[in-house]
């Protein structure tokens, strides 16, 4: 069974810059829709960004403007570019996969942002 896999998660300085990337170990078919969500140390689990086969995108208001999602869903990968990072961006980033046949996360990448 396919699961997901992330990267490109480090520690950057505030207004600084990261792209994060997921990929699928493993094929998975018929993916309408993938997009991240991030859980900060403490805070509850929160919904970031995602995009659908059509190619419309959705955004938190806590990200919109900064953090663009793209993705290319047959090769199953999802990027997340973060721009403008603020500490409160600092978080676990998870990628997520909806499809006809089930839902697939990954485990995470961390994003720390500070001084």
């Amino acid at each position: 069974q396919a699961h997901l896999v992330e990267s490109g998660g480090g520690l950057v300085h505030p207004g600084g810059s990261l792209r994060l990337t997921c990929a699928a170990s493993g094929t998975i078919t018929n993916i309408e829709t993938m997009g991240w969500r991030r859980q900060a140390p403490g805070k509850e689990r929160e919904f970031v960004a995602n995009i659908n086969i059509r190619g419309t995108t959705t955004y938190a208001d806590s990200v919109k403007g900064r953090f663009t999602v793209s993705a290319d869903i047959a090769k199953n990968t999802v990027t997340l570019q973060m721009n403008r990072l603020l500490p409160e961006d600092t978080a676990v980033y998870t990628c997520f996969a909806i499809s006809t046949a089930g839902h697939y996360w990954g485990r995470g990448t961390q994003v720390t942002v500070s001084s």
